[in-house]
């Protein structure tokens, strides 16, 4: 089951031009900043901003509909007719992510945290 895109990574060149542009686009400070993410929630919305070196299958922004057995939900996109970008990992503390590309070649991410 799906709980809705509640995240969304976005690739930048620049991380220190990026967070003030988000910080004053959000009208808010990162709750994590590290030299490869700085993560932001606002409105029950996770934002992350990630370095583009860092993000080798992203090409722009990468929704990620957070879901309860992501290896399902991975195989009923690739049933579909998505093909893999990203196959399933541990992101740690057991946060697993996966990302496909879906038939228009739209990228979609899929999370599912630990628990």
């Amino acid at each position: 089951m799906s709980k809705g895109i509640q995240t969304i990574l976005f690739p930048v060149e620049d991380m220190g031009r990026a967070k003030e542009q988000f910080n004053k686009l959000l009208a808010a400070q990162p709750i994590a900043d590290s030299p490869y993410y700085i993560g932001y929630k606002v409105a029950g919305q996770d934002i992350g901003l990630v370095p583009k070196a860092n993000s080798k299958h992203m090409t722009g922004p990468l929704p990620y509909a957070h879901v309860d057995d992501i290896k399902a939900s991975l195989a009923a996109l690739l049933e579909a007719g998505a093909e893999t970008v990203e196959e399933v990992r541990d992101v740690g503390g057991g946060r697993l992510v996966a990302s496909v590309r879906d038939s228009d070649g739209n990228p979609i991410g899929l999370v599912q945290d630990a628990g």
